[in-house]
């Protein structure tokens, strides 16, 4: 039997009992399992979003509750999670992390003709072309590794047109890898960079010093990583143990942007570029505001995904707050008359455009590991911090 977490957080006004039935949200998400690091992040942010809601009034007066159920990182107990919550009639249902969980989840949500709202899982299929009833508040795949190639544009510019030519890719063979890593290869046919070689790898933690060795045979000047947590430790280890030279090393986000890539890898992720979704320095409202809020909740640095699940929280409160009423139709409708143009998270409206249905657009942020610190160093087509050159190996 699929074993489930199932939990519900609920923060009332402060001092005063809302006499009202509370209003229940869903959330699927990975409290254990694989990618349970991502589902602690994304408690962090409900958990804050709530007590804002509910400070504020909650949805005409009700208090919310948010339902969060455990997908134990596996689509089939993610499913199971989903019926669930239809069953219970819960409005509006949001997540997951991993894209393929979300995929699947998208497809079901679809045949039941009931909203699905996505904010952190990012592969294009999930809108792209997408469906009437599936919506997404994060950016898509392809932005992770467009805000990347943003970077090695401005670097061009910086030090010359041919600093930075060749590409060569790694990636893991999931629904989110993949999908960056297809980003990678129509961006470089489209700003005049080669890739070399791409290599993917299946998620049993590989040796990756034999892709690693044949990389450092085509001398690239810019390796491109797409990884989760524990992989990403391990290439950035790896890259250094091999010797492999190159001017850039680029992490598609995932675990490259997480904290415990830089404790886990050390000296190794410094320098690397990632993408990233949110941090305390994008020009939204409050940003560095929910960022301390979260680091308290967590006891370390959040990662963006914290960001995400509390901009869903406070969208979906806006949203059936709206709605002429719960039903699937009338949230549905809600959903494509947002717009809320002052969210931490950014503006945040759902919109057709280059092929996405029902999908949020909002730019990506690019970081540098500097001194053992995430650093960021690209917003929204602007340079905020130097980007530091990576030393060739002698000079290490």
């Amino acid at each position: 039997m699929v074993s489930r977490v199932a939990a519900v957080l609920a923060v009332l006004l402060a001092g005063v009992a809302m006499a009202q039935e509370p209003v229940r949200i869903g959330v699927i998400t990975s409290i254990t399992g694989r990618f349970a690091e991502f589902g602690e992040q994304h408690q962090a942010g409900i958990r804050i979003a709530l007590e804002d809601v509910n400070a504020a009034g909650g949805i005409a007066g009700r208090p919310v509750e948010v339902v969060i159920e455990d997908d134990t990182s596996d689509v089939n107990a993610a499913l199971a999670a989903a019926e669930r919550l239809v069953n219970q009639g819960v409005p509006l249902v949001m997540g997951a992390y991993s894209s393929s969980i979300t995929g699947p989840l998208a497809q079901y949500f679809t045949r039941q003709q009931r909203p699905f709202l996505v904010f952190t899982s990012s592969d294009d299929a999930i809108t792209r072309p997408g469906s009437d009833w599936v919506f997404r508040i994060n950016q898509p795949s392809y932005a992770y590794a467009e805000v990347l190639f943003d970077v090695f544009d401005r670097l061009n510019a910086e030090k010359g047109e041919g600093y930075l030519q060749t590409i060569v890719t790694i990636h893991g063979n999931g629904a989110f890898e993949t999908a960056v890593a297809d980003a990678v290869d129509l961006l470089a046919d489209e700003r005049g960079y080669q890739v070399l070689d791409r290599q993917d790898y299946d998620q049993s933690g590989a040796d990756f010093r034999p892709i690693l060795n044949r990389f450092k045979g085509l001398n690239p000047d810019v390796v491109f990583m797409v990884s989760y947590a524990a992989d990403s430790v391990a290439l950035a280890r790896q890259v250094q143990e091999v010797g492999l030279d190159s001017k850039v090393y680029a992490g598609g986000a995932a675990g490259f942007a997480l904290p415990g890539f830089i404790e886990g890898a050390g000296p190794a992720a410094d320098y690397v570029y990632t993408a990233t979704m949110w941090t305390k320095d994008v020009p939204y409202p409050g940003a560095e505001e929910l960022n301390a809020r979260l680091e308290a909740v967590l006891g370390r640095t959040p990662s963006y995904h914290a960001a995400q699940a509390y901009a869903a929280v406070i969208t979906a409160v806006d949203v059936l707050g709206r709605a002429a009423s719960f039903s699937p139709a009338d949230v549905r409708a809600a959903l494509l008359a947002t717009d809320m143009p002052d969210t931490v998270y950014g503006p945040i409206s759902f919109s057709d455009y280059q092929g996405y249905r029902n999908q949020a657009s909002l730019p990506a942020v690019a970081q540098q590991v500097q001194d053992g610190e995430f650093v960021t160093v690209y917003v929204n087509g602007q340079v905020i911090n130097p980007m530091l050159e990576t030393p060739r190996w002698a000079e290490r």
